[in-house]
Parts: structure tokens; C-alpha cells; sequence
């Protein structure tokens, strides 16, 4: 069968985005790894599937699947891409879209400039909600990585967050500890990791290891963890720039109960179609 496709990306964070309201399809694991192979398929770090809306309440369905087939509940990158690709298509003229995630119901909202703000909603740090396998919530965490202490927060942004702080982006060992943290046994559904560089109270520079991708230029969810642990744990301001290896996203959060939002740019690379056989 062939399908219709547009390649996206939001920072360098790629995606192949497929509409399966107008080619209702259903994909496989092995076809979505397929789609996702640089070699042999598209090539991207996640498959985006609009969908049609789970409720009244809602626009569309927005599932994510990350190269290695499976899926997760939420990509902040990922959704900047939805928002723009309703629009090039003209699937809705409403400026700002409800949609519901495997992680629960977000708001899109577009700007000028093909920036769009995703309101990710209140970040969680009940380690149940995370899920993280601690005994209580804390502002930090003691772990072991690499035979070293390390101390983490952690947060689900609708997946699951651990961060920590590093004194330079440019020399930490994100691929090693990034592997080994990723799948702690403490996180049963395993964790995308931020390493932080602090420039200042309103500014920092932002690495990201995530699962079952690896490091990627950019991750919106990321750096939303980034913001609300630095928030909660003390030293980050209301209103942050985060510096990615893609580039930059914005990052406003007030605090405990209120939403977070993020705004960033998405871009459309190119539209093709693909052809998938039963054995992809």
C-alpha cells in the first residue's frame, strides 16, 4: 500500500507525519521501524499519526511512535509539527486546537513566524504519575550512575522526565549516562534524560537523551522538565530561554497548578508517499 507522507521537523527534531483520517490505516511495530530508518525507509526520530478525535472534547488525536516502534504519550517538538501540519493542510481554520495525546488532552495554539505554543499542561512530580519507583516525592534524588552519585529531579511533562545538572553541555557524558539512566530500573517504563547547563536564573543550555531514540537535537518535552524542575527546585525564573543543539525554544511556567507553555518554530521539509508491504 502506499501512503502519503510529510516530513517535518521542529529544531532539527524530525518527523515523518502521517494523516490517517483521510488513508485510514492501521501501522505495525515493524512498519513504523521501517518508515523510521534512515537506510532503508523515510528516516526520522518519531512517526507522527493524526488521527481522528477520541471525543467531542477534542480536534484530532495526536499518537507518537519513537523509531524503535514503540509508542509514547507525548513530544512536545512533535506537536508544533502537528499544529502546523493541520494548518498547511487545511484540516482546521481554528488558531487554536485541542488534541488528545496517549498522555492526556493538550492546547496548540499558533503564532506568526510558523512558531506555535503548546500548552503542556501542569507538570506532575508525583512519582506515581511519573512512574518513578521512589517511596516519596523530593526535590532531589540520589542516584548511581557510571559507579558515581548523581542527584536528579524528575517530572512527567505526560512522559516521564529525570534531569540533572551539569558544569558544561559541551563535555557531559550524555550518550553513556544518558543509555544507563534511560533504563533505570526505577523508571518501569524507562526515562528520557536532561543534562542542564545553568547560564543564569532565566536562560540555559540543554542536552537530551531519549528513549528509545537517543540524543536528538531538540526535545520539547525535555525542556519543559528542564524548566518546571529548575523551577521547583529553585533556581530558574518564571519565564526561560532553553538552548538546544537544534536551537531555541521559550519556556513559560508560573508555578505549582498552572499550565506550562512552550513556544518554538516547526518547518516542512517535504510531502512524498511511501510504499509499505505486509512483511515492512
Amino acid at each position: 500500500m502506499d501512503i502519503a507522507f510529510t516530513k517535518m521537523q521542529g529544531l532539527g527534531n524530525d518527523f515523518v507525519v502521517i494523516n490517517t483520517i483521510s488513508q485510514p490505516i492501521s501501522l505495525t511495530s515493524t512498519q513504523i521501524k521501517y518508515i523510521a530508518d534512515r537506510r532503508l525507509g523515510i528516516g526520522c526520530d518519531q512517526v507522527l499519526l493524526i488521527t481522528p478525535p477520541p471525543s467531542s472534547q477534542v480536534d484530532f488525536g495526536y499518537r507518537i511512535f519513537n523509531q524503535d516502534g514503540g509508542e509514547v504519550e507525548q513530544c512536545g517538538n512533535g506537536a508544533r509539527c502537528f499544529a502546523h501540519f493541520i494548518h498547511h493542510h487545511d484540516l482546521s481554520n481554528k488558531n487554536i486546537l485541542r488534541v488528545a495525546t496517549k498522555g492526556g488532552v493538550i492546547q496548540l495554539r499558533r503564532e506568526e513566524n510558523e512558531c506555535v505554543t503548546v500548552d503542556m499542561g501542569i507538570p506532575r512530580f508525583d512519582p506515581k504519575q511519573i512512574p518513578f519507583k521512589v517511596n516519596a516525592e523530593a526535590l532531589f534524588y540520589p542516584l548511581t550512575v557510571a559507579n558515581q552519585s548523581i542527584k536528579i529531579g524528575a517530572v512527567s511533562m505526560g512522559n516521564p522526565h529525570c534531569v540533572l545538572q551539569v558544569p558544561d553541555i559541551t563535555t557531559a557524558p550524555v550518550g553513556a549516562w544518558g543509555l544507563e539512566l534511560e533504563s533505570h530500573p526505577l523508571f518501569p517504563q524507562r526515562v528520557n534524560v536532561g543534562f542542564i547547563e545553568k547560564i543564569s536564573s532565566h536562560e540555559i543550555n540543554l542536552r537530551v537523551y531519549e528513549r528509545g531514540v537517543g540524543e536528538t537535537p531538540a526535545c520539547g518535552t525535555g525542556a519543559c522538565a528542564a524548566v518546571a524542575v529548575g523551577r521547583k527546585q529553585g533556581w530558574l525564573d518564571e519565564s526561560v530561554s532553553v538552548h538546544l543543539l537544534g536551537g531555541s525554544l521559550h519556556i513559560i511556567w508560573q508555578g505549582e497548578n498552572s499550565p506550562l507553555l512552550m513556544t518554538g518554530p516547526s518547518k516542512v521539509v517535504f510531502e512524498g508517499s511511501i510504499t509499505l508491504n505486509i512483511s515492512n
